[in-house]
Protein backbone atom coordinates (compact mmCIF):
# COMPACT_ATOMS: atom_id res chain seq x y z
CA UNK A 1 0.00 0.00 0.00
CA UNK A 2 2.78 2.32 0.80
CA UNK A 3 4.53 1.70 -2.78
CA UNK A 4 1.23 2.66 -4.18
CA UNK A 5 0.75 5.87 -2.82
CA UNK A 6 4.83 6.55 -3.37
CA UNK A 7 3.97 6.04 -7.01
CA UNK A 8 1.05 8.14 -6.54
CA UNK A 9 2.73 11.23 -5.85
CA UNK A 10 5.21 10.23 -7.92
CA UNK A 11 2.90 10.81 -10.73
CA UNK A 12 1.31 13.82 -9.68
CA UNK A 13 5.14 15.56 -8.89
CA UNK A 14 5.73 14.43 -13.32
CA UNK A 15 2.51 16.06 -13.99
CA UNK A 16 2.91 19.33 -11.86
CA UNK A 17 6.47 19.90 -13.94
CA UNK A 18 5.28 19.03 -17.17
CA UNK A 19 6.71 20.71 -19.86
CA UNK A 20 6.35 20.64 -23.97
CA UNK A 21 9.87 19.04 -25.19
CA UNK A 22 10.93 22.16 -26.94
CA UNK A 23 10.78 24.54 -24.19
CA UNK A 24 11.89 25.16 -20.25
CA UNK A 25 9.74 25.06 -17.69
CA UNK A 26 10.97 26.15 -14.10
CA UNK A 27 10.13 28.31 -10.74
CA UNK A 28 12.41 31.71 -10.67
CA UNK A 29 11.38 34.84 -8.05
CA UNK A 30 8.43 32.85 -7.00
CA UNK A 31 7.25 32.45 -10.77
CA UNK A 32 6.42 29.51 -13.00
CA UNK A 33 8.18 30.60 -16.16
CA UNK A 34 8.06 28.69 -19.41
CA UNK A 35 10.53 29.66 -21.74
CA UNK A 36 9.81 29.22 -25.12
CA UNK A 37 11.19 31.55 -27.27
CA UNK A 38 13.46 31.13 -30.20
CA UNK A 39 12.63 27.57 -30.68
CA UNK A 40 11.69 28.06 -34.83
CA UNK A 41 7.98 26.81 -33.32
CA UNK A 42 4.81 27.56 -36.00
CA UNK A 43 2.23 26.34 -33.07
CA UNK A 44 1.46 26.86 -29.44
CA UNK A 45 2.48 23.58 -28.13
CA UNK A 46 0.17 21.31 -25.60
CA UNK A 47 1.44 20.11 -22.32
CA UNK A 48 1.87 23.13 -20.27
CA UNK A 49 1.73 23.05 -16.55
CA UNK A 50 -1.56 24.90 -15.32
CA UNK A 51 0.29 26.39 -13.00
CA UNK A 52 2.62 28.75 -15.51
CA UNK A 53 2.11 32.30 -14.62
CA UNK A 54 4.91 33.49 -17.40
CA UNK A 55 5.07 32.41 -20.93
CA UNK A 56 7.25 33.70 -23.52
CA UNK A 57 7.04 32.31 -26.91
CA UNK A 58 8.93 35.15 -28.56
CA UNK A 59 11.04 35.32 -31.80
CA UNK A 60 9.62 31.92 -33.27
CA UNK A 61 6.83 31.67 -36.45
CA UNK A 62 3.77 31.81 -35.06
CA UNK A 63 0.97 32.37 -38.09
CA UNK A 64 -1.67 33.10 -35.43
CA UNK A 65 -3.29 32.24 -32.47
CA UNK A 66 -6.66 29.78 -32.30
CA UNK A 67 -9.39 30.51 -30.51
CA UNK A 68 -8.33 28.65 -27.25
CA UNK A 69 -4.79 28.90 -27.66
CA UNK A 70 -4.06 29.42 -23.68
CA UNK A 71 -6.57 27.45 -22.21
CA UNK A 72 -4.06 25.45 -20.39
CA UNK A 73 -2.33 28.41 -18.76
CA UNK A 74 -5.62 30.16 -16.90
CA UNK A 75 -3.25 31.33 -14.67
CA UNK A 76 -1.05 33.44 -16.93
CA UNK A 77 0.03 37.13 -15.54
CA UNK A 78 2.64 37.48 -18.53
CA UNK A 79 2.44 36.52 -22.10
CA UNK A 80 5.55 37.45 -24.50
CA UNK A 81 4.34 37.20 -28.45
CA UNK A 82 7.05 39.72 -30.08
CA UNK A 83 8.99 38.94 -32.91
CA UNK A 84 6.54 36.57 -34.90
CA UNK A 85 4.82 36.20 -37.65
CA UNK A 86 0.77 36.25 -36.47
CA UNK A 87 -1.15 38.12 -38.79
CA UNK A 88 -4.88 36.70 -37.03
CA UNK A 89 -5.46 36.57 -32.94
CA UNK A 90 -9.17 34.48 -33.21
CA UNK A 91 -11.97 35.55 -30.72
CA UNK A 92 -11.32 33.70 -27.93
CA UNK A 93 -7.57 33.27 -28.23
CA UNK A 94 -7.23 35.38 -25.21
CA UNK A 95 -10.75 35.58 -23.62
CA UNK A 96 -9.42 32.90 -20.87
CA UNK A 97 -6.62 35.28 -19.21
CA UNK A 98 -8.44 36.89 -17.18
CA UNK A 99 -5.27 37.30 -14.43
CA UNK A 100 -3.03 38.52 -17.23
CA UNK A 101 -0.88 41.45 -16.61
CA UNK A 102 1.34 41.82 -19.54
CA UNK A 103 0.98 41.38 -23.36
CA UNK A 104 3.34 41.76 -25.51
CA UNK A 105 2.08 41.30 -29.23
CA UNK A 106 4.80 43.96 -30.92
CA UNK A 107 7.03 43.44 -34.05
CA UNK A 108 4.11 40.79 -35.57
CA UNK A 109 1.80 41.22 -38.99
CA UNK A 110 -1.32 41.77 -37.03
CA UNK A 111 -4.71 43.17 -39.16
CA UNK A 112 -6.66 41.00 -37.31
CA UNK A 113 -7.72 41.17 -33.46
CA UNK A 114 -10.18 39.87 -31.92
CA UNK A 115 -10.64 43.64 -29.58
CA UNK A 116 -13.12 41.78 -27.84
CA UNK A 117 -10.89 39.40 -25.84
CA UNK A 118 -9.67 42.64 -24.36
CA UNK A 119 -12.96 43.28 -22.25
CA UNK A 120 -12.20 40.31 -20.42
CA UNK A 121 -8.62 41.01 -19.29
CA UNK A 122 -9.72 44.17 -16.62
CA UNK A 123 -6.31 43.34 -15.17
CA UNK A 124 -4.21 44.07 -18.07
CA UNK A 125 -1.44 47.03 -17.10
CA UNK A 126 0.93 46.41 -20.25
CA UNK A 127 -0.14 46.49 -23.61
CA UNK A 128 2.16 45.78 -26.12
CA UNK A 129 0.71 46.56 -30.05
CA UNK A 130 3.34 48.46 -31.71
CA UNK A 131 4.80 47.30 -35.14
CA UNK A 132 1.85 45.57 -36.65
CA UNK A 133 -0.22 46.45 -39.82
CA UNK A 134 -3.60 47.44 -37.91
CA UNK A 135 -5.73 49.73 -39.83
CA UNK A 136 -8.72 50.39 -37.07
CA UNK A 137 -8.96 50.23 -33.49
CA UNK A 138 -12.84 49.74 -32.13
CA UNK A 139 -13.97 52.94 -29.96
CA UNK A 140 -14.70 50.19 -27.34
CA UNK A 141 -11.45 48.06 -27.28
CA UNK A 142 -10.38 49.53 -24.11
CA UNK A 143 -13.28 50.01 -22.11
CA UNK A 144 -12.53 47.01 -19.65
CA UNK A 145 -8.52 48.15 -19.33
CA UNK A 146 -8.94 50.80 -16.41
CA UNK A 147 -5.67 49.28 -14.65
CA UNK A 148 -3.52 49.72 -18.36
CA UNK A 149 -0.77 51.76 -17.46
CA UNK A 150 1.17 52.10 -20.60
CA UNK A 151 -0.11 51.39 -24.15
CA UNK A 152 2.50 51.22 -27.85
CA UNK A 153 0.35 51.39 -30.92
CA UNK A 154 2.85 52.99 -32.65
CA UNK A 155 4.43 52.23 -36.65
CA UNK A 156 0.93 50.58 -37.31
CA UNK A 157 -1.56 51.44 -40.07
CA UNK A 158 -3.73 53.58 -38.60
CA UNK A 159 -5.22 56.32 -40.22
CA UNK A 160 -7.78 57.50 -37.29
CA UNK A 161 -9.06 57.27 -34.13
CA UNK A 162 -12.77 57.49 -32.72
CA UNK A 163 -13.17 60.17 -30.40
CA UNK A 164 -13.24 58.49 -26.45
CA UNK A 165 -10.74 55.61 -27.28
CA UNK A 166 -8.70 56.55 -24.51
CA UNK A 167 -11.58 57.71 -22.75
CA UNK A 168 -11.63 54.26 -19.99
CA UNK A 169 -8.04 54.50 -19.60
CA UNK A 170 -7.81 55.76 -16.03
CA UNK A 171 -4.77 54.56 -14.96
CA UNK A 172 -2.80 55.34 -18.39
CA UNK A 173 0.27 57.31 -18.11
CA UNK A 174 2.71 56.34 -20.81
CA UNK A 175 0.71 56.07 -24.92
CA UNK A 176 3.20 55.54 -28.12
CA UNK A 177 1.14 56.26 -31.33
CA UNK A 178 4.00 57.89 -33.14
CA UNK A 179 4.72 56.60 -36.83
CA UNK A 180 0.77 55.88 -38.14
CA UNK A 181 -0.18 57.49 -41.03
CA UNK A 182 -3.19 59.36 -39.92
CA UNK A 183 -5.75 61.16 -41.89
CA UNK A 184 -5.69 65.02 -41.36
CA UNK A 185 -9.33 65.41 -41.29
CA UNK A 186 -12.46 66.90 -38.63
CA UNK A 187 -12.21 62.64 -37.13
CA UNK A 188 -8.87 63.55 -35.81
CA UNK A 189 -9.09 66.82 -34.54
CA UNK A 190 -10.21 65.45 -30.84
CA UNK A 191 -7.20 63.64 -30.50
CA UNK A 192 -5.14 66.90 -30.76
CA UNK A 193 -7.25 68.56 -28.54
CA UNK A 194 -6.52 65.11 -26.00
CA UNK A 195 -2.98 64.90 -26.70
CA UNK A 196 -2.38 68.54 -25.60
CA UNK A 197 -4.46 68.71 -22.57
CA UNK A 198 -3.80 65.17 -21.41
CA UNK A 199 -1.10 64.32 -18.12
CA UNK A 200 -0.71 61.17 -20.54
CA UNK A 201 2.96 61.05 -21.53
CA UNK A 202 2.78 61.08 -25.45
CA UNK A 203 7.24 60.52 -26.71
CA UNK A 204 7.53 61.45 -30.34
CA UNK A 205 4.77 63.87 -31.03
CA UNK A 206 6.60 65.46 -33.76
CA UNK A 207 6.12 62.01 -35.68
CA UNK A 208 2.78 61.85 -34.70
CA UNK A 209 2.05 63.37 -37.89
CA UNK A 210 -0.44 63.43 -41.27
CA UNK A 211 -0.11 61.61 -44.06
CA UNK A 212 -3.18 63.26 -45.89
CA UNK A 213 -4.38 65.31 -47.28
CA UNK A 214 -1.66 66.23 -49.00
CA UNK A 215 -1.80 69.92 -48.34
CA UNK A 216 -0.89 68.54 -44.52
CA UNK A 217 1.20 65.62 -45.61
CA UNK A 218 4.17 65.56 -42.68
CA UNK A 219 2.12 68.12 -40.35
CA UNK A 220 2.31 67.22 -36.71
CA UNK A 221 -0.77 66.76 -35.19
CA UNK A 222 0.51 69.10 -32.60
CA UNK A 223 0.82 71.82 -34.83
CA UNK A 224 -2.35 71.06 -36.97
CA UNK A 225 -4.20 74.21 -38.07
CA UNK A 226 -7.93 75.10 -36.99
CA UNK A 227 -10.21 72.94 -39.80
CA UNK A 228 -13.91 73.95 -40.79
CA UNK A 229 -15.51 71.08 -38.86
CA UNK A 230 -19.10 71.03 -37.79
CA UNK A 231 -21.43 67.66 -36.95
CA UNK A 232 -24.70 66.87 -39.31
CA UNK A 233 -28.14 68.47 -39.39
CA UNK A 234 -30.58 67.95 -41.02
CA UNK A 235 -34.56 69.60 -41.68
CA UNK A 236 -36.73 67.23 -43.33
CA UNK A 237 -39.67 68.61 -45.87
CA UNK A 238 -41.92 67.81 -47.98
CA UNK A 239 -43.78 68.38 -51.27
CA UNK A 240 -46.57 68.75 -51.89
CA UNK A 241 -47.47 71.57 -49.80
CA UNK A 242 -50.79 72.39 -48.47
CA UNK A 243 -51.88 75.84 -50.30
CA UNK A 244 -53.77 75.14 -53.48
CA UNK A 245 -52.16 71.98 -54.33
CA UNK A 246 -54.11 69.83 -57.21
CA UNK A 247 -53.89 66.77 -55.29
CA UNK A 248 -55.01 63.41 -56.93
CA UNK A 249 -54.95 59.83 -55.98
CA UNK A 250 -51.57 58.31 -57.43
CA UNK A 251 -49.36 61.98 -56.84
CA UNK A 252 -46.08 61.67 -56.30
CA UNK A 253 -45.04 62.27 -52.50
CA UNK A 254 -41.75 64.10 -52.68
CA UNK A 255 -39.60 64.29 -49.28
CA UNK A 256 -36.43 66.66 -49.10
CA UNK A 257 -33.74 65.88 -46.65
CA UNK A 258 -31.68 68.95 -46.52
CA UNK A 259 -28.48 68.26 -44.64
CA UNK A 260 -25.42 70.81 -43.61
CA UNK A 261 -21.78 69.57 -41.88
CA UNK A 262 -18.49 69.51 -43.27
CA UNK A 263 -17.35 67.25 -43.78
CA UNK A 264 -20.44 66.61 -46.44
CA UNK A 265 -22.32 63.98 -44.76
CA UNK A 266 -23.38 60.49 -45.79
CA UNK A 267 -27.23 60.54 -46.15
CA UNK A 268 -29.43 57.31 -45.35
CA UNK A 269 -32.94 56.43 -46.20
CA UNK A 270 -34.68 54.28 -43.74
CA UNK A 271 -38.01 53.39 -44.83
CA UNK A 272 -40.80 51.48 -42.59
CA UNK A 273 -43.98 50.44 -44.73
CA UNK A 274 -46.35 47.88 -44.01
CA UNK A 275 -44.34 45.10 -45.93
CA UNK A 276 -41.21 45.66 -44.44
CA UNK A 277 -38.18 47.86 -43.83
CA UNK A 278 -36.39 49.17 -46.73
CA UNK A 279 -32.43 51.41 -46.67
CA UNK A 280 -31.09 53.13 -48.65
CA UNK A 281 -28.09 54.78 -49.04
CA UNK A 282 -28.04 57.95 -51.00
CA UNK A 283 -28.12 58.78 -53.97
CA UNK A 284 -29.32 55.36 -55.77
CA UNK A 285 -30.62 56.76 -58.73
CA UNK A 286 -29.19 59.40 -61.12
CA UNK A 287 -30.35 63.08 -62.63
CA UNK A 288 -33.56 60.66 -64.74
CA UNK A 289 -34.57 58.99 -62.02
CA UNK A 290 -32.70 55.89 -63.18
CA UNK A 291 -30.88 52.86 -61.19
CA UNK A 292 -27.34 53.73 -60.81
CA UNK A 293 -25.21 50.46 -62.01
CA UNK A 294 -23.33 50.02 -58.09
CA UNK A 295 -26.95 50.06 -56.60
CA UNK A 296 -28.80 47.04 -56.64
CA UNK A 297 -32.53 47.10 -57.73
CA UNK A 298 -35.47 45.31 -59.10
CA UNK A 299 -36.00 47.78 -62.24
CA UNK A 300 -34.36 50.40 -63.64
CA UNK A 301 -36.77 53.13 -61.46
CA UNK A 302 -36.33 51.66 -58.22
CA UNK A 303 -39.77 52.63 -56.15
CA UNK A 304 -38.38 54.75 -54.01
CA UNK A 305 -35.80 57.22 -55.83
CA UNK A 306 -33.04 58.89 -53.86
CA UNK A 307 -31.27 61.39 -55.35
CA UNK A 308 -27.74 63.31 -54.38
CA UNK A 309 -29.53 66.15 -53.57
CA UNK A 310 -31.06 64.83 -50.88
CA UNK A 311 -34.76 64.51 -52.33
CA UNK A 312 -36.81 60.96 -52.19
CA UNK A 313 -39.29 60.92 -54.67
CA UNK A 314 -41.98 58.25 -54.12
CA UNK A 315 -44.23 57.96 -57.48
CA UNK A 316 -47.76 56.86 -57.57
CA UNK A 317 -47.95 57.02 -53.34
CA UNK A 318 -50.71 54.78 -52.37
CA UNK A 319 -51.44 52.53 -49.21
CA UNK A 320 -48.65 50.09 -49.58
CA UNK A 321 -46.30 53.35 -49.31
CA UNK A 322 -47.94 54.37 -45.88
CA UNK A 323 -45.13 54.12 -42.71
CA UNK A 324 -42.22 56.17 -41.33
CA UNK A 325 -39.53 57.87 -43.81
CA UNK A 326 -36.59 58.81 -41.96
CA UNK A 327 -33.16 61.04 -42.93
CA UNK A 328 -30.20 59.98 -41.36
CA UNK A 329 -26.91 62.44 -42.02
CA UNK A 330 -23.47 61.21 -41.04
CA UNK A 331 -20.22 62.29 -40.65
CA UNK A 332 -16.97 62.42 -38.90
CA UNK A 333 -18.43 64.31 -36.03
CA UNK A 334 -21.97 62.30 -35.37
CA UNK A 335 -24.70 62.07 -36.88
CA UNK A 336 -28.74 63.61 -36.86
CA UNK A 337 -31.92 62.29 -38.12
CA UNK A 338 -35.27 63.15 -38.92
CA UNK A 339 -38.40 62.14 -40.12
CA UNK A 340 -41.84 62.04 -40.70
CA UNK A 341 -45.28 59.39 -40.28
CA UNK A 342 -47.35 58.92 -43.68
CA UNK A 343 -50.52 58.06 -43.49
CA UNK A 344 -53.31 57.92 -46.20
CA UNK A 345 -56.70 57.40 -44.83
CA UNK A 346 -60.11 56.89 -47.42
CA UNK A 347 -63.65 58.77 -46.02
CA UNK A 348 -65.78 55.97 -44.98
CA UNK A 349 -63.44 53.69 -43.50
CA UNK A 350 -63.43 55.31 -40.11
CA UNK A 351 -59.93 56.27 -40.31
CA UNK A 352 -61.60 59.96 -40.38
CA UNK A 353 -63.34 59.17 -36.90
CA UNK A 354 -59.62 58.14 -35.16
CA UNK A 355 -57.78 61.44 -36.61
CA UNK A 356 -60.44 63.65 -35.64
CA UNK A 357 -60.55 62.88 -32.45
CA UNK A 358 -56.27 63.14 -32.27
CA UNK A 359 -56.37 66.15 -33.78
CA UNK A 360 -59.56 67.66 -32.11
CA UNK A 361 -57.67 66.78 -28.98
CA UNK A 362 -54.71 68.63 -29.95
CA UNK A 363 -57.08 71.83 -30.91
CA UNK A 364 -58.90 71.47 -27.22
CA UNK A 365 -55.38 71.97 -25.49
CA UNK A 366 -54.61 75.02 -28.01
CA UNK A 367 -51.64 73.17 -30.20
CA UNK A 368 -51.62 72.73 -33.89
CA UNK A 369 -50.59 73.77 -36.83
CA UNK A 370 -50.19 77.10 -39.28
CA UNK A 371 -48.73 77.50 -42.50
CA UNK A 372 -45.69 80.29 -43.45
CA UNK A 373 -44.75 80.52 -47.07
CA UNK A 374 -46.11 77.11 -48.02
CA UNK A 375 -43.99 75.63 -44.88
CA UNK A 376 -45.48 73.66 -42.06
CA UNK A 377 -45.17 75.27 -38.94
CA UNK A 378 -45.51 73.57 -35.56
CA UNK A 379 -46.99 75.79 -32.66
CA UNK A 380 -45.39 73.30 -29.92
CA UNK A 381 -42.72 70.37 -29.44
CA UNK A 382 -45.45 67.64 -29.81
CA UNK A 383 -46.58 65.46 -32.17
CA UNK A 384 -48.50 67.47 -34.59
CA UNK A 385 -50.79 66.67 -37.28
CA UNK A 386 -51.43 68.67 -40.58
CA UNK A 387 -54.77 67.69 -42.70
CA UNK A 388 -54.65 67.52 -46.58
CA UNK A 389 -57.80 67.14 -48.32
CA UNK A 390 -57.33 65.23 -51.92
CA UNK A 391 -60.43 65.81 -54.21
CA UNK A 392 -60.90 62.55 -56.29
CA UNK A 393 -62.88 65.11 -58.45
CA UNK A 394 -59.84 67.43 -58.97
CA UNK A 395 -61.14 70.21 -56.28
CA UNK A 396 -58.34 70.69 -53.99
CA UNK A 397 -59.09 72.15 -50.69
CA UNK A 398 -56.46 72.34 -48.47
CA UNK A 399 -57.14 73.02 -45.26
CA UNK A 400 -54.05 73.08 -42.29
CA UNK A 401 -55.72 73.77 -39.00
CA UNK A 402 -54.81 76.08 -36.14
CA UNK A 403 -56.14 75.22 -33.01
CA UNK A 404 -58.75 76.89 -31.03
CA UNK A 405 -59.53 75.88 -26.99
CA UNK A 406 -62.84 74.23 -27.09
CA UNK A 407 -63.64 74.22 -30.40
CA UNK A 408 -63.13 71.85 -33.65
CA UNK A 409 -60.67 73.32 -36.44
CA UNK A 410 -62.98 74.67 -38.96
CA UNK A 411 -62.50 72.37 -42.28
CA UNK A 412 -61.75 69.11 -40.09
CA UNK A 413 -64.93 67.40 -41.34
CA UNK A 414 -64.62 65.55 -44.84
CA UNK A 415 -66.29 65.89 -47.94
CA UNK A 416 -68.13 63.06 -49.02
CA UNK A 417 -65.34 62.01 -51.70
CA UNK A 418 -61.92 63.30 -50.45
CA UNK A 419 -58.72 61.77 -49.59
CA UNK A 420 -56.89 62.11 -46.14
CA UNK A 421 -53.29 62.42 -46.36
CA UNK A 422 -52.18 62.24 -42.89
CA UNK A 423 -47.93 63.53 -42.05
CA UNK A 424 -47.12 63.61 -38.58
CA UNK A 425 -43.83 65.47 -37.99
CA UNK A 426 -41.23 64.33 -35.58
CA UNK A 427 -38.06 65.73 -35.84
CA UNK A 428 -35.42 64.79 -33.59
Amino acid sequence: MQELHLLWWAVLLGLAQACPEPCDCGEKYGFQIADCAYRDLEAVPPGFPANVTTLSLSANRLPGLPEGAFREVPLLQSLWLAHNEIRTVAAGALASLSHLKSLDLSHNLISDFAWSDLHNLSGLQLLKMDSNELTFIPRDAFRSLRALRSLQLNHNRLHTLAEGTFAPLTALSHLQINDNPFDCTCGIVWLKTWALATAVSIPEQDNIACTSPHVLKGTPLSRLPPLPCSAPSVQLSYQPSQDGAELRPGFVLALHCDVDGQPAPQLHWHIQIPSGIVEITSPNVGTDGRALPSTPAASSQPRFQAFANGSLLIPDFGKLEEGTYSCLATNELGSAESSVDVALATPGEGGEDTLGRRFHGKAVEGKGCYTVDNEVQPSGPEDNVVIIYLSRAGNSEAAVAEGVPGQLPPGLLLLGQSLLLLLFLTSF
